[in-house]
């Protein structure tokens, strides 16, 4: 039986009670989505998506080989959602998965949906929203599953979860439109207003002289990576993203979006102090630093109630343990026989309404109109050919059983977590920041003989990794960027994994087919709808059009305001000139200063 919040939550720590392993059964959820009103930070008070009218979201605590079902109702009223079980494989089961336009459509507002699986990997995860950018105003929380098998059993006491997250005042719509907007050309993203543990600030946790207590923490971020330390404690790590490793002690670590980390952590034989951890936002990221930001949030060890919690001391220095030296506690060597390698080059432009997209391969992501796994589903053998996907999705369809390659380019100055769907992968490759583009002939290139496995891997500023898994699970998984701004500019692509075997094996829930029977969805051909030619993509989902030649972004936007301008003014003088009102000197000043602003942005 799964644990609820409500079971394990105390002072806002999830406690996971060590030793609390059940036989595989079916654990079933009613989960409703509604509105509530939370008020993380202290500060701001804000609509909030929440499940049965509460949130923080429930920690699900499930046992390997349980079968998980989920029966979601949208109460939200204005917006149409879905849940993705972030990590977890789905293995038979694709069209569990979540991604809207990718193996399901949207569930709108009165419609139900069911999610049903079965979970045969221990681990960390998370489940979120994926749909419209929407997970960061509330519709996410921690998972985690215990295994009898696991081989630290019998190495901690008890278990505790930590959520990491930033936080937002706004709601993701109003944040969207602005982010992608002819007024924001650069691609600035929006800078959090905080940062949180368990969805509080100042978190506690009480512990007790000598124990050992495994940590798992989760970092649910729309956008920032948190390092993190704990002050006179030293962090052993155990397991990152549902893998486990070897142990491999550290004084601090970067948990970037959507990462998870597991660390076993002995307390100290004293309860004379109680200790701070502390997580710090990477401001890196941020273009610009808000002068009222507070980048950290602190929680404390606490050994004694009746000692204070100290203040933790400023660090100068952010270097942490790096993730690419871990190694897999089950030593699978690396895949050295790659059946076939994919080459992406990630960057960031604008097209031709002026706003900054994110494309790879000069290719932004555009949802079809048909969900990519039902087009894979109806489109018979043509499915083996991506262009029935559609020009937009990032397409490319694998073998059964292949060895997959995926080398990434990032001709960006900033970092992404790249996360794939429907499998962890092996990192063999990550280059130091300003390296350029991969090249497999350079003499610093050496491959790990047993590579660290995750699913969620960070490729540094203007560098380029390497990764690689075997294509064993049939079914439509993305890859993409899990910071959730670039997911809303298009930085994804699609994996069809042996469609064919698809179509022999995958039936459809009607539930499922019911909620884009709701909408007027399509779910059957290509991108475009078109079930008679299945290579004719005319009306399927475009982006805007590319810059005209000679023209930058800079120039849309000073056209745009000097329209705006010229308009205002023209206002101005017909007010005048119509007697509405006399214009005084500093008034016609105004408008000739705004006509004489339009004509020289037009002459730029």
């Amino acid at each position: 039986m799964a644990l609820s919040l409500s079971n394990f939550l105390y002072a806002g720590v999830l406690l996971l009670p060590f030793g609390l392993i059940a036989q595989a059964a079916t654990v079933n959820y009613d989960w409703n989505i509604t509105w509530v009103t939370a008020n993380p930070d202290g500060v701001f008070a804000r609509p909030t998506i929440g499940i049965n009218g509460q949130w923080p979201l429930p920690l699900l605590n499930i046992t390997k080989g349980d079968q998980v079902v989920v029966n979601v109702n949208n109460q939200l009223g204005n917006q149409s959602t879905s849940i993705h079980f972030h990590g977890i494989f789905q293995n038979g089961t694709t069209e569990m998965d979540g991604p809207v336009g990718v193996s399901q459509c949207s569930i709108p507002p009165g419609s139900s949906f069911t999610y049903n699986f079965t979970i045969n990997q221990p681990g960390t995860y998370w489940y979120h929203s994926h749909n419209a950018g929407q997970y960061p105003d509330g519709l996410r929380g921690p998972l985690v599953v215990q295994d009898p098998d696991n081989p630290y059993n019998g190495q901690y006491d008890e278990e505790v979860v930590v959520t990491m997250s930033d936080w937002y005042h706004d709601q993701m719509p109003g944040l969207i439109a602005s982010f992608i907007s002819v007024t924001n050309p650069t691609g600035a993203e929006p800078v959090p207003d905080g940062a949180l543990f368990n969805d509080t600030q100042n978190l506690t946790v009480a512990v007790q002289p000598g124990k050992t207590y495994l940590f798992h923490f989760i970092n649910v971020a729309a956008f920032a990576a948190q390092y993190l330390w704990f002050e006179d404690h030293i962090m052993r790590i155990v397991e990152v993203d549902g893998v486990y490793t070897e142990p491999a002690d550290a004084q601090m670590v970067y948990i970037a979006a959507a990462q998870r980390m597991s660390m076993l952590i002995t307390m100290k034989n004293d309860t004379g102090s109680n200790f701070a951890f502390v997580g710090s936002m990477d401001q890196d990221l941020f273009d610009t630093v808000p002068p009222t930001l507070n980048p950290n949030v602190t929680g404390w060890l606490v050994y004694n109630e009746q000692a204070e919690n100290p203040t933790p001391a400023l660090l100068d220095d952010f270097t942490p343990f790096d993730d690419f030296t871990l190694v897999p506690q089950d030593g699978l060597p690396l895949y050295d026989n790659v059946d076939y390698s994919i080459t992406l080059h990630l960057e960031m432009n604008n097209l031709g309404d002026g706003a900054n997209y994110a494309f790879m391969n000069d290719i932004t992501y555009v949802s079809p109109k048909v969900p990519t796994l039902y087009s894979a589903l109806s489109t018979s053998e043509l499915a083996t050919n991506p262009t029935v996907y559609g020009s937009n999705t990032n397409s490319f369809v694998l073998n059964h059983l292949d060895v997959i390659e995926i080398v990434l380019n990032n001709d960006d100055p900033g970092k992404h977590p790249f996360h794939l769907h429907g499998h962890n992968f092996q990192a063999v490759w990550r280059s130091d920041d300003d390296a350029g583009f991969y090249d497999p002939t350079a003499s610093n290139v050496t491959f790990p003989a047993k590579p660290m496995r995750r699913d969620t891997f960070v490729v540094h500023p203007n560098g380029n990794i390497v990764i690689r898994f075997r294509a064993d699970n049939p079914g439509v998984w993305l890859y993409h960027c899990h910071i959730e701004w670039h997911v809303d500019s298009g930085l994804m692509a699609t994996m069809v994994e042996a469609p064919l075997v698809l179509q022999e094996t995958l039936k459809i829930p009607d539930n499922h087919y019911q909620v884009c029977r709701d909408q007027n969805a399509l779910t059957q051909g290509n991108a475009a709808g078109n079930t008679v030619d299945l290579l004719d993509l005319k009306g399927q989902n475009l982006p805007p059009a590319p810059l005209p030649d000679g023209f930058t972004a800079r120039g849309i936007v000073a056209l745009t305001f000097s329209v705006i301008s010229a308009l205002l003014g023209i206002a101005a003088i017909a007010w005048y000139v119509y007697g509405a009102a006399p214009l005084g000197s500093s008034e016609m000043a105004a408008v000739q200063r705004r006509v004489a602003e339009a004509e020289s942005s037009e002459k730029e």
